[in-house]
C-alpha cells in the first residue's frame, strides 16, 4: 500500500513540471523562442522514460495486491453506497470497471442506494479464527463393574390414621323464667314459674363420594306452674321425642337419591288448665313417616345459609296411639289404634347465620295424601350472648286437617314462647 501511494506521489510531481513544461515549449515555439531542436528531443526522450518507470511500478503494486471477491459481489449486494467510489472518481488512477459501474447507478438512480457500506460492517458478524483446532483427549480404560453405593437405613416407625368421616354435634340448653304478680296489682295476673330443657344430638356420615347418612335426635321438655290451676301443680308447655335419619347415594354434586325415615312423640302426659282431661301422652301419638325421594343440599350466601331440601313423592305414614280412648282427637278411626295412609311428603331443614350472634333455625315438614295435610313450621331464633349464656324466640304454626275442627281457627294450630338460660354448642 505505501508503495502505491509512492508512486501515485512522484507521478503526480513529474506529470504538473512536465505538463507546464509541455505549455511552455508550446508557447516558445509558437513565438519563436525554441532554437535548438537536439534539446527538445532529448527532454522528451528523459519524460517518456519516467512515464514507463511509474507505470511499471503501478503495474507491480496491482499484482502484490490480490483482488478481492467482495469487489465481485458489490453488483450483486442490494445497492449500497462506497466512499472508495466516490474518492477514487477524484483520484487521478485509472477506475476500475465495478467502480464506474456503481458511481453511473449513484448519479443515475440516486433512490435506488437503500445502505451504506458502514452498515454493512455493523450487520456482519465477527468470525473468530481458530488456530489450533480443539482436541479431547479419551483415556480408554477397561470396562469395570459399578460399585454399589451402601447406604444406611434408619427405621422410621409410620403411623397411617384411617380417615373420620363421621362428624358430630352436640346443643344443650336450659332455660329459666320466673314471674311474680302481686295479689293486689292493678292489672291483676298470677304468678308463675317455667323451665325448658332442650338436647340435640347429630352423627353425621360422608365419605366425600357417594354415601351420606344423617341423624338427628331431638329432646325437649318444657315445665310451667301457676297458681290458677287448682287441678295441676305442673303442666308441659314442650314435650318432643323426634328421631329423623337418612341415607343417601350422591346422583349429582348437590342432589342425592335418599330414603328418610322420621318417628317422633313425646315424653309426659298433657293437660289443660283447670281440666282433667287428658290429650296426649307418652306414644300417643307416636308418629312414623317413611319417604323415599331426592335431597338438595343447600349451601349459599358464602356458606352462610346450609341445610338440606327433601323432596319424596312416595312416602308412608303412620299414627299410633296406646290409649284406644285418644283414637277420635288424634286423627285416628274411632275405637282402633293405627292409621296408615300413603302420600307426598316436603322437608326442609335450614340453619341461616344472619350475623355473628344471631342464627336462625327453620324446620318445614309437609306430607299429604290428597284426602288430608299436615303442614309443621318450626322457626327458632336463636342469640348467643357468649359461650354459656343465650336467649332464643321458638314460633311454631301447625296446619292438621285429620283432625276435629276449632270453631276459632279452624285447621290451624299455634305454639310461641320465649326463654333465655344456659346454652351451650360442642
Amino acid at each position: 500500500m505505501n508503495r502505491k501511494f509512492l508512486s501515485l506521489f512522484f507521478y503526480l510531481g513529474l506529470a504538473l513540471p512536465i505538463s507546464a513544461q509541455n505549455t511552455n515549449l508550446t508557447t516558445q515555439k509558437s513565438v519563436g523562442l525554441v532554437e535548438n531542436n537536439a534539446f527538445l528531443k532529448a527532454y522528451s526522450d528523459s519524460l517518456e522514460m519516467a512515464k514507463m518507470r511509474v507505470a511499471d511500478g503501478q503495474i507491480r503494486v496491482a499484482k502484490a495486491q490480490k483482488s478481492k471477491p467482495i469487489d465481485l459481489a458489490k453488483l450483486f449486494l442490494p445497492l449500497t453506497y462506497y466512499k472508495d467510489v466516490i474518492n477514487k472518481e477524484f483520484n487521478l488512477s485509472n477506475h476500475k470497471l465495478i467502480d464506474k459501474t456503481l458511481l453511473g447507478i449513484y448519479l443515475s438512480k440516486p433512490a435506488l442506494v437503500v445502505t451504506t457500506d458502514k452498515d454493512l460492517q455493523q450487520q456482519q458478524s465477527t468470525a473468530v479464527e481458530i488456530s489450533k483446532p480443539i482436541q479431547q483427549e479419551v483415556d480408554l480404560v477397561e470396562e469395570v463393574a459399578p460399585t454399589p453405593i451402601e447406604t444406611s437405613a434408619t427405621p422410621v416407625d409410620v403411623m397411617v390414621i384411617k380417615p373420620n368421616f363421621w362428624t358430630h354435634k352436640r346443643e344443650f340448653a336450659l332455660q329459666l323464667l320466673q314471674s311474680y304478680v302481686s295479689d293486689n296489682w292493678y292489672k291483676g295476673g298470677e304468678s308463675n314459674y317455667s323451665v325448658l330443657s332442650s338436647v340435640l344430638l347429630e352423627e353425621n356420615y360422608n365419605n366425600k363420594q357417594k354415601v351420606k347418612w344423617d341423624n338427628r335426635l331431638e329432646l325437649k321438655f318444657g315445665l310451667q306452674s301457676s297458681k290458677s290451676d287448682s287441678l295441676h301443680s305442673f303442666k308441659t308447655t314442650e314435650d318432643l321425642i323426634r328421631l329423623t335419619s337418612k341415607f343417601g347415594l350422591q346422583a349429582t354434586k348437590k342432589w342425592y337419591y335418599t330414603v328418610q325415615f322420621v318417628g317422633y312423640t313425646q315424653f309426659y302426659h298433657s293437660y289443660r288448665s283447670n281440666d282433667a282431661k287428658l290429650y296426649s301422652d307418652f306414644l300417643a301419638p307416636l308418629n312414623l313417616n317413611l319417604s323415599v325421594g331426592m335431597d338438595y343440599s343447600v349451601d349459599w350466601l358464602n356458606h352462610k345459609l346450609k341445610g338440606n331440601v327433601h323432596l319424596a313423592p312416595l312416602a308412608y305414614n303412620l299414627k299410633y296411639t296406646r290409649l284406644k280412648d285418644l283414637s277420635g282427637r288424634l286423627g285416628i278411626e274411632e275405637g282402633r289404634y293405627v292409621r296408615h295412609d300413603f302420600g307426598s311428603e316436603l322437608t326442609l331443614d335450614l340453619e341461616w347465620n344472619l350475623m355473628e350472634a344471631l342464627t336462625w333455625k327453620t324446620r318445614l315438614y309437609a306430607y299429604t295424601t290428597y284426602k288430608r295435610a299436615e303442614l309443621e313450621w318450626e322457626n327458632t331464633f336463636k342469640l348467643q350472648f357468649n359461650k354459656y349464656i343465650g336467649a332464643q324466640i321458638f314460633i311454631y304454626p301447625r296446619f292438621d286437617d285429620g283432625v276435629k275442627r276449632d270453631g276459632k281457627r279452624g285447621y290451624w294450630q299455634l305454639k310461641e314462647f320465649a326463654s333465655i338460660g344456659f346454652q351451650y354448642t360442642m
